[in-house]
């Protein structure tokens, strides 16, 4: 038992270390932008932009927005396939993989060629239009792990029993969906949100490719201009 534990332990020390060390190598080279001395020059250059401000704040809504939609179509939707269409579970499992293996790239090509200007649905057309092209396209790219991480969540509880029973109490599916599952799996839909998160804050080809001002195309240009401001943004 204590051999396990010290091995448990030196690996648990070498994984921090194998993600530790870069995060500490940025930082250290962060606070060169003044020869010969630590500073946080680079920092206030980039918290004093007003691009960062816009950039950031717009791709933190993205993310919200993109979270709450991702939300809303996922926990129904493999609450219903585990409840009632079990067989498909399989077929879903393939859909939601599927933003893996296309390109994002392919995907925002498709919607501009699908939603364009003299097209039947034009949402390029105007900046509200683009920016919920955007959030869908950014709940896509989130698919596979967000239906993941709601899924395990589901395996974890009796989702029949659960059903069933807000049912002898005269619920409603909305109901049982709010107040039954969704408080079950709140932290499988977390985990969820934290990914998606994560994605839509360094995503950078549908938001370029969109002409949006998102934060990703943000920390491209200001790393092909400069050095340690963008080791500062990481």
């Amino acid at each position: 038992m204590r051999a396990n534990r010290l091995w448990s332990w030196l690996f648990i020390a070498l994984g921090i270390v194998y993600f530790a060390l870069p995060l500490i190598g940025t930082l250290e080279f962060s606070l060169k932008l003044r020869r010969g001395a630590y500073s946080l020059d680079a920092y206030w250059a980039v918290l004093g932009d007003p691009r960062f401000q816009q950039t950031f704040m717009y791709s933190v809504l993205m993310a919200l927005a993109t979270i709450v939609v991702g939300v809303l179509l996922v926990v129904p939707t493999a609450y219903w396939v585990r409840l009632k269409l079990p067989r498909w579970r399989p077929f879903m499992e393939f859909i939601t993989l599927l933003p893996l293996v296309i390109p994002p790239i392919v995907i925002v090509f498709g919607y501009i060629r699908l939603y364009n200007t003299s097209s039947w649905l034009p949402l390029t057309g105007s900046a509200m239009g683009t920016n919920i092209l955007l959030m869908f396209g950014y709940v896509v790219l989130a698919l596979p792990y967000m239906y993941r991480a709601v899924d395990t969540g589901l395996r974890a509880i009796d989702v029949a029993t659960l059903t069933e029973a807000a049912q002898s109490l005269g619920a409603g599916w909305v109901t049982i969906l709010s107040r039954v599952i969704l408080p079950n799996v709140a932290v499988a839909v977390l985990s969820g949100a934290f990914l998606t998160f994560a994605i839509v804050i360094g995503e950078f080809v549908m938001a370029a490719l969109l002409s949006r001002p998102a934060f990703g195309p943000y920390m491209q240009l200001l790393g092909a201009n400069r050095a340690y401001e963008p080791a500062a943004l990481a």
